[in-house]
């Protein structure tokens, strides 16, 4: 026994402390961890009874790079420090820690507690000196050579990834080649259809919040492989794996090493590992064009710049931000005439009507207050008005170009949801062939696999339920008469600028075609007004002012909707046509909402604007006119039949006129041989007004007095 062991050392307990940096190495090296379990025999043999002793093998498979999730570590630190372990036996000082830090931590507490430490060959005290010298140089050495490691097996795999051969786990849509030692498309036909849609999606809607709904709304599926077991998952679409696979420059053809960097921060006092994404200049490796690819490189480096600009918190006036939901046209492109920031939109009150607001803060007669507001409901119409009137109408080509655009974006959906009803029916056929080649007899099988064929065609006839309502509701299939009503559209901006299925942000991405930003500065004298500066991208300048309202003002209705009603009142327009043509105008209620028939009523009779009466006939129309057209007296002498059964045959359709009707219109009829023979037949057969039905209590007064 050594002469370091001291007999206060035998009353305390022996502590063998076993580890291995990962689980692999547990598995592929055993004989390292049989030699660490050996140690207690060699505790025993230093004189400490087989009880006394305890074995620590918690953190097999842990690194010893800190003691942070090393619990077996921390377990044995505590021990050392209440005093009750007496030596500490390790294969050999790396086996305790890789850092420094803790390492002299340790020590320090040894030596305070009369701990010694031992190994396979040596025993150590930690406080004397040239024992304490010796252990902490080779905790010195044991630091360093993990470095030296981890230098060495990082330049290996620097030295393969930069000839584009190291081996890391491939994206959805991808698959490694072990031949060729490059990536290759996923076979899987659905899968590449359904990540090229992405890419689609984002060229034309701009954010990756608009492919999620796009996915959602029409009920398509995302992709995702297993890194585990490579098994292939469809799952509703996140915004999460939209931005993923946007941000990867894989699916533009290069193979690219080294895009995120472990480090070690603080966070709340305690070391935290956080992956950082690395710029693009930061990148170890960037080959391009290396496999192949589902989009070119210059795509992919546009898709990075817009995501770029869609980000909220905008730290330059070139970011607009995405176009979003909200009702305040430029968004993202106001800024301010008077201090030059980003102007931010804000809805207020229950009517959520929208302002421009610049939150610079500027003192002002001793107090703090924001730089400027203006309302946005003035100020979006006179720019839609402006941006209708620029835009010229396409020629034909263009239009035909939209419809075959609409139509293959219909076939896309409807390619995506056959792919997956034939993914479908597939495992429905594979749960069938499973279910027949088991013997019938063993019906313990037979009944589980007979429950799962079962299930399989559930969610076949579900999955198409689902494609036919989806169908129904987004009204995917494109007939005739929708090319026609688009290629109509393509004609007049205008309708599509104002119809009700015109989204918001697909109004400001319109917008953002052709507008590069807009500056609204607040003037005061000679009167309230906003001044109107949009910068178009072909760099010229449109300046104008529009007037700014007090609160109280802000919901008139603008005059020029009242002219126009006026106008079409006295034309004795129907308030029904009367909201359509306002709205086909783009003309909103002073609340800034669209027009409908009530609401031309109310303005009707806030502004006393009633139709003219038409003024009575002087004379009684004649029965039948010199071109042979009857009049409803001519009709009702003809068949001997009183004028009420000839306006019951009208509104049933079996007389139909063939000029007049309106307001102080008379109604003028054609009779034919099959008019005449249809009304014989109706009056044969006693088709006319019912009478009245009298109660039970007049037909017995009736019966009373009769």
């Amino acid at each position: 026994m050594s002469d370091k062991i001291q007999p206060q050392h035998l009353e305390r307990r022996a502590m063998v402390y076993m580890r291995q940096s990962t689980l692999r190495q547990v598995y592929e090296h055993p004989e390292s961890t049989s030699r660490q379990y050996a140690l207690k025999q060699r505790a025993i043999e230093l004189g400490w009874s087989a009880d006394r002793i305890d074995v620590i093998d918690e953190d097999l498979g842990q690194s010893a790079t800190s003691a942070q999730w090393r619990t077996g570590f921390q377990r044995l630190a505590d021990d050392v420090a209440h005093g009750r372990v007496g030596a500490i036996f390790a294969l050999e000082v790396s086996r305790l820690a890789r850092c420094s830090a803790d390492w002299y931590r340790l020590l320090d507490l040894c030596g305070l507690a009369d701990v010694i430490l031992a190994d396979e060959h040596s025993v150590y005290t930690p406080r004397d000196s040239n024992d304490r010298l010796l252990l902490g140089l080779k905790g010195t050495m044991s630091e360093a050579e993990q470095m030296w490691m981890r230098l060495r097996l990082h330049g290996g795999k620097l030295s393969k990834a930069r000839r584009g051969e190291l081996f890391f786990h491939a994206p959805g849509g991808y698959e490694w080649d072990e031949a060729a030692c490059r990536f290759r498309l996923d076979p899987d036909e659905h899968v590449q259809r359904a990540l090229r849609l992405v890419f689609e999606r984002f060229r034309l809607d701009g954010s990756a919040y608009a492919v999620m709904r796009y996915f959602a709304d029409r009920g398509l599926k995302m992709p995702a492989r297993s890194i585990a077991t490579g098994e292939l998952r469809w799952g509703p679409p996140r915004h999460g794996t939209i931005l993923r696979i946007l941000h990867n420059p894989t699916y533009a053809g290069a193979y690219v090493f080294g895009r995120h960097e472990e480090r070690l921060a603080l966070v709340n006092g305690q070391p935290r590992r956080r992956v950082t994404r690395l710029a693009q200049e930061a990148w170890k490796t960037c080959l391009r064009d290396r496999h192949p690819a589902y989009i070119p490189w210059e795509e992919f480096m546009a898709n990075q710049r817009k995501l770029h600009d869609n980000r909220t918190h905008q730290t330059s006036p070139d970011q607009h931000g995405a176009a979003r939901e909200g009702q305040a046209l430029l968004q993202g492109l106001a800024l301010c005439g008077k201090c030059g920031h980003r102007m931010v939109t804000n809805y207020q009150g229950t009517l959520r009507r929208a302002y421009y607001r610049c939150r610079t803060p500027i003192t002002h007669t001793g107090g703090r207050h924001v730089c400027c507001t203006v309302s946005a409901r003035v100020i979006d119409e006179a720019v839609s008005r402006l941006f209708l009137e620029a835009t010229q109408p396409p020629d034909i080509e263009i239009g035909l170009a939209v419809v075959r655009e609409a139509e293959r974006q219909s076939d896309e959906v409807n390619r995506q949801w056959k792919l997956r009803l034939e993914r479908a029916r597939y495992e429905a056929r594979l749960a069938e062939r499973r279910y027949k080649a088991v013997d019938p007899d063993n019906r313990v099988v037979a009944r589980t696999l007979e429950h799962e064929w079962n299930e399989k065609l559930r969610e076949v006839e579900a999955l198409d339920r689902e494609r036919q309502e989806m169908f129904r509701r987004e009204k995917v299939n494109i007939t005739d008469e929708d090319s026609r009503r688009i290629l109509s559209l393509t004609k007049d901006l205008s309708q599509v600028w104002n119809a009700p299925s015109t989204t918001h942000a697909e109004r400001k991405n319109l917008l953002r075609m052709l507008v590069q930003q807009v500056t609204l500065s607040p003037i005061e004298v000679p009167a309230r007004m906003t001044r109107v500066q949009l910068l178009w991208k072909t760099g010229v300048v449109s300046d104008f002012t529009v007037p700014r309202h007090s609160k109280p003002m802000a919901v008139v209705t603008p005059p020029e909707a009242i002219e126009l009603i006026k106008m079409l009142v006295a034309d004795q327009k129907p308030d029904r046509v009367i909201a359509d043509e306002l709205n086909r105008r783009g003309l909103r209620t002073g609340r800034s909402a669209r027009w409908s028939a009530m609401s031309v009523r109310w303005i009707r009779w806030r502004h006393d604007l009633r139709r003219p009466s038409l003024p009575s006939p002087s004379a009684r129309q004649p029965d039948r006119r010199a071109d042979g057209l009857y009049s409803i007296h001519g009709i009702a002498a003809r068949f001997h039949v009183t004028e009420h059964a000839v306006r019951y045959w009208v509104a049933k359709g079996w007389l139909k006129s063939v000029e007049g009707g309106g307001l102080g219109r008379t109604l003028w009829f054609k009779l034919d041989r099959a008019t005449t023979k249809r009304l014989n037949e109706a009056k044969a057969r006693g088709y006319g007004p019912r009478p009245r039905r009298h109660s039970q209590t007049s037909m017995q007064e009736e019966n009373q007095y009769a």
